[in-house]
C-alpha cells in the first residue's frame, strides 16, 4: 500500500512540475514575461511639468514622458500601466520591481549605471540654478556653498546641491519648490532648464529667476539592472531609435519643449 502511495505522489508532483514549467516558459525574462501578460507598468511622478502631469480641464494624465511611454507601449505591442508616485519612491519602485520601467525625466548619472539598465539617451536637458529675483549673491554652483536649497529626495539636483556644500530642503513637487523658495525660505534650487520654464509661462509674475545654467545632462529610461532585463531595455531602445527615424521623437519635444532636445 505504500508503495502505491509513493508511485501515486510521485506521478502528482511530476504533473505539478511539468505544469509548472509550462506557464514558465519565458524562463524569468523580463521582455516575455511583459508580452505575455500585455502589460507594461511605467512609474510617474504625474506631478511635473512639462512631462508628467494632469490636465487642468480633463485631468488627464499628460506630458512629454507620457506620451514617450504610450509610444514605447505601441511598439512593443502592449498596454501601457501607469503608476503615479513621488519622485523618491520611483527608483526604488523600479529597483524592487514594483514597475517595469520609468519614464519621469531620470538622469543618468554613473551611480545610478551600476545600479540600472538605462536606455540611450532621450533627450538632453540643462539644468539650472533658480532664485528669488531680489537675490544677488548666487550665480554658479559654488555660489551654492552654506545656502539653502530645495530639491526632491534622490534627485541628482539635490546631490549637486549637496556637494556643492548647500543644505537641501526636501519637497515633493515643482509647486513646492517654488513656494518655499519665494517664502524665502530658501536661497535656490537646482532644477530642469524646462521645467523652469513652464513654470515660468504659466506663472509670468513669479518672483523667480534664472541665474545660471549647466552644459547639460542625459535623460533615459532605468529598468533593474540583471539579465533578465536586458531583453527589455534593448526593446526600448529600438523603439526610441525608430522614434528618432521617423520624427515622432523630435515632434513630442517640439510640443512639450518647444524645442528639439532630443539631439545633442
Amino acid at each position: 500500500m505504500k508503495k502505491v502511495f509513493a508511485i501515486i505522489m510521485a506521478a502528482v508532483m511530476l504533473f505539478a512540475l511539468a505544469a509548472c514549467t509550462a506557464g514558465n516558459t519565458d524562463g524569468g525574462d523580463t521582455l516575455a514575461q511583459i508580452k505575455s501578460r500585455g502589460t507594461i507598468t511605467i512609474a510617474t511622478e504625474g506631478d511635473w511639468s512639462p512631462w508628467t502631469y494632469h490636465d487642468t480641464d480633463t485631468d488627464e494624465l499628460v506630458g512629454f514622458d507620457i506620451e514617450l511611454a504610450k509610444e514605447i507601449g505601441k511598439e512593443l505591442g502592449v498596454t501601457v500601466e501607469f503608476k503615479e508616485t513621488d519622485w523618491d519612491s520611483i527608483l526604488a519602485g523600479v529597483d524592487a520591481g514594483r514597475f517595469d520601467i520609468a519614464c519621469n525625466g531620470v538622469d543618468w548619472t554613473a551611480e545610478r549605471a551600476e545600479k540600472y539598465h538605462f536606455s540611450t539617451p532621450y533627450v538632453y536637458m540643462q539644468e539650472v540654478i533658480v532664485t528669488r529675483k531680489d537675490n544677488e549673491d548666487i550665480h554658479s554652483m559654488e555660489d551654492l556653498k552654506g545656502k539653502k536649497t530645495a530639491n526632491s529626495p534622490n534627485s541628482t539636483y539635490a546631490d549637486e546641491a549637496i556637494a556643492m556644500g548647500a543644505e537641501v530642503t526636501y519637497v515633493n513637487t515643482l509647486a513646492e519648490t517654488i513656494q518655499v523658495l519665494e517664502q524665502g525660505r530658501v536661497d535656490a534650487t537646482v532644477n530642469a532648464k524646462v521645467s523652469i520654464e513652464d513654470y515660468l509661462r504659466e506663472h509670468p509674475d513669479a518672483n523667480i529667476k534664472i541665474v545660471y545654467e549647466s552644459e547639460g545632462t542625459s535623460v533615459c529610461v532605468p529598468t533593474q539592472k540583471n539579465d533578465e532585463h536586458k531583453s527589455l531595455i534593448d526593446a526600448v531602445d529600438a523603439a526610441l531609435q525608430k522614434m528618432r527615424d521617423d520624427g515622432r521623437l523630435a515632434a513630442l519635444s517640439e510640443k512639450y519643449f518647444g524645442a528639439d532636445l532630443t539631439r545633442k
